[in-house]
């Protein structure tokens, strides 16, 4: 399989605090890949570091579509197309449905003039067909504050896409949501790999990263104590994998399925 992102040796400590140790990760093209780790484990560090907010320390080594990056900051990880998508920072509560999706992008002439009638346009297109809004009470124009959990993340996953995101990284998307927006929620997770796209998918609840993940890596103090391919585990195998993570910080090599 080829890779979207590839991340080698990764390390990073914090004065004496040690939040990655040599950890090695990537991310296949049009692969979903599942991220599982308690508090603490170095999911936030790992994302971040990937984003550019933080430079691994020396030895770590990232490359996007087998090139070697250097000095990985902000701007150019979304020139790449890395987008993050956070639970509660997704969107601007109080703008309409079409300001979320072009906040930042908005469509002008040569001059400057925003093209307001392009955008409102190109996100009624898109309700429906990729957000899956038919009823006529949500417009363009509606606040997407008062949105239900699961439409915001469609909101936002959709957005990702449309601006030719490569890598979506979905931190927690189905906290605090309903059974039924949960389950909507998921489907847009699957969405992005029918696009032909790449995302990390990380949270505490294998119950949701199980039906939609490729491939799941465990992540515990630090370091990767475990990944496999989903095919390769049940739910129920998945469980006690990550229970006996917990209790001794890794598996044995014997009971380890890398791809």
């Amino acid at each position: 399989m080829s890779h979207v992102v590839r991340m080698e040796n990764i390390s990073k400590t914090f004065g004496e605090v040690t939040a990655l140790r040599n950890v090695d990760f990537e991310v296949g093209t049009n692969e979903i890949v599942g991220l599982l780790g308690d508090n603490g484990a170095g999911k936030s560090t790992l994302v971040k570091i990937l984003t550019g907010y933080h430079q691994p320390d020396p030895g770590g080594r990232i490359y996007w579509k087998g090139d070697k990056l250097e000095h990985l900051s902000v701007a150019k990880a979304r020139d790449l197309g890395i987008e993050v998508v956070y639970q509660e920072r997704a969107l601007a509560d109080l703008q309409s449905l079409w300001r979320n999706i072009f906040m930042g992008r908005e469509i002008a002439n040569r001059w400057g003039v925003l093209n307001l009638a392009e955008m409102r346009n190109e996100t009624r297109r898109l309700m429906t067909t990729a957000m899956g809004f038919t009823s006529a009470a949500i417009t363009p124009e509606s606040v997407v504050g008062a949105f239900s959990g699961g439409e915001r993340q469609g909101v936002a996953i959709t957005r990702a896409l449309h601006f030719q995101a490569e890598l979506i990284i979905l931190d927690e998307p189905t906290m605090g949501l309903s059974v039924t927006e949960t389950k909507k929620c998921l489907e847009f997770v699957t969405g992005i790999k029918g696009a032909g796209k790449s995302a990390i998918f990380i949270d505490h609840n294998i119950f949701h990263v199980h039906p939609v993940a490729d491939r799941i890596i465990v992540l515990d103090r630090g370091a990767v104590a475990a990944q496999f391919l989903k095919d390769q585990i049940s739910l129920d195998g998945l469980i006690e994998m990550l229970s006996h993570v917990a209790r001794t910080g890794g598996l044995d090599a014997d009971n380890r399925t890398t791809t």
